[in-house]
């Protein structure tokens, strides 16, 4: 799942340790969710969002996410 956070933390000035602290997670997990290999539980999401100010969809890019989703399932 694609997510604005390594985006919104560089906007930020955050380094990946510091937002993991504020979210209360590993910076692993912080790592992995930027490379896209780990999607972000709703609570871990909605954590992430605050810090960040921004809505929870703003952050996972729920309307690009919902688009590449309904192109794999067209193809079926």
């Amino acid at each position: 799942m694609k997510t604005k956070v390594k985006e919104l933390r560089t906007q930020f000035k955050m380094t990946q340790l510091q937002l993991a602290d504020l979210v209360h997670v590993s910076s692993r997990t912080i790592i992995s969710i930027e490379k896209g290999q780990y999607s972000p539980s709703l609570m871990l999401a909605y954590r992430m969002a605050r810090v960040f100010g921004v809505s929870v969809e703003e952050l996972c890019c729920l309307e690009e996410n919902m688009q590449m989703e309904e192109k794999q399932y067209e193809n079926l």
